[in-house]
């Protein structure tokens, strides 16, 4: 059980979960409905992900909080579409918390997606529920109890994503639309693959090739 991260280690998850959304990307395309059906979602979090994936590989941070920064700044430039801005914002509000910071534990963790999804809540004038911003709410209410249950990085990302997947299964209970299509949100969707991507990371598993 990994207990804590460093800058480079974290800075190798979001690389793994930049190619991870290139691979899914498609597949969360297909699910794009709401708010308009334009099935563009997963290419949107692929770009902005993408774009902090290469600046963590020019730059290869020593500590999570030079990570963090460099990844939120490099996604608020390159952020494509709804989805792409509030996954941005959400790294935006996780920089903040990591400020300064050189390693990462659980306590840590949980922090950074609560700071997160209170960032991009606040930036939403009208959030709807059943959505990314959802998902990643209860997967960071799962991660501060999970925190105080045992304070090691990989439980407390293990319990996140477990919430997470709960969460976006949900989601075609939540929203109308997408009860109709039958189909879960395609941004919570690129959230759970990010979350799982920094585990398989964390767990040796190996990154999707791309192309």
């Amino acid at each position: 059980m990994v207990q804590a991260v460093d800058g480079k280690t974290l800075a190798a998850m979001l690389i793994h979960a930049s190619a991870s959304l290139d691979a899914e990307k498609q597949k969360i395309n297909e699910l794009n409905v709401f708010p308009v059906p334009d099935g563009d979602t997963g290419t949107n979090m692929s770009l902005t992900i993408g774009t902090a994936a290469t600046e963590l590989r020019q730059k290869n941070p020593a500590t999570v909080g030079q990570a963090t920064a460099l990844c939120a700044s490099a996604m608020l430039r390159g952020a494509r579409g709804n989805s792409g801005v509030i996954l941005s914002l959400i790294f935006r509000g996780f920089s903040r918390a990591m400020k300064d910071k050189d390693t990462m534990d659980g306590i840590d963790l949980a922090d950074a997606i609560n700071a997160g999804v209170i960032a991009a809540y606040r930036a939403v004038m009208k959030p709807a529920e059943g959505t990314l911003l959802t998902v990643s709410r209860l997967a960071g209410d799962r991660a501060g109890r999970a925190a105080e249950e045992n304070t090691a990085f990989e439980y407390v990302l293990a319990s996140a994503i477990d919430r997470a997947r709960e969460a976006l299964a949900d989601t075609i209970h939540q929203n109308p639309v997408l009860k109709k299509a039958g189909v879960v949100d395609a941004g919570g969707m690129g959230f759970v693959v990010v979350l799982q991507a920094m585990l398989d990371e964390l767990q040796g598993i190996p990154a999707p090739q791309s192309g």
